[in-house]
């Protein structure tokens, strides 16, 4: 993990928004099955270890199941109770949930191959107050996720709107961005047939 300009390790949170809709994928899809575990666990076991704390995880309509078929640890559970309204809407509920963290890294649920040594790659960056938000940049050349937010990039995440997620925040504020290549790719999983071939 980076640390301050004091050397005082930083406070590094996590969001995992998993509370989409699903419905290219047909429902249910945070608990499909990845290698044996549900699709959401696999992120969850990252977050935790990688150290990032707190982890919050932002939940939607399929709560309930989705609650009774994880390993719990010391996860913060929050509900999107709209979540029709875009990835947006439940990145709004996490920062919400966060607390006096330094920086959030924003996981998504459906991302169950995004990888230990990747997610301290992009932690391990120092803190940049002129460019608060680091994207990774994988093996294929291209910006994807998880990013990290330091928390002077927290006010232009609250106004993101949709469902095109964190990727207008760095389309439109180039600016603020700094990019860190990493190692492979960390595809989403958008319909059940994006997930027979993996």
């Amino acid at each position: 993990m980076a640390k301050d300009v004091s050397g005082t390790r930083l406070r590094t949170a996590a969001i995992v928004l998993a509370a989409g809709l699903g419905t290219r994928f047909g429902g249910g899809k945070m608990l499909a099955r990845v290698d044996g575990k549900p699709m959401l666990q696999r992120v969850l076991d990252v977050a935790a270890d990688a150290g990032l704390d707190p982890v919050i995880v932002v939940l939607g309509d399929d709560t309930d199941s989705v609650e009774a078929a994880i390993s719990w640890r010391a996860e913060i559970r929050v509900r999107n109770d709209d979540p029709g309204r875009g990835i947006s809407s439940s990145l709004n509920v996490g920062l919400s949930a966060v607390g006096d963290a330094e920086r959030v890294l924003v996981l998504l649920g459906d991302q169950p191959f995004v990888t230990l040594e990747n997610v301290r790659v992009i932690t391990g960056v120092e803190p940049d107050p002129q460019r608060p938000v680091v994207v990774p940049r994988y093996a294929d050349g291209h910006p994807g996720n998880p990013v990290l937010l330091q928390r002077e990039a927290w006010p232009l995440a609250t106004r993101l709107e949709g469902d095109r997620g964190m990727s207008q925040l760095f389309g439109s504020n180039p600016d603020l961005v700094r990019y860190v290549d990493v190692e492979g790719v960390n595809p989403g999983l958008d319909t059940p047939a994006d997930l027979e071939r993996r």
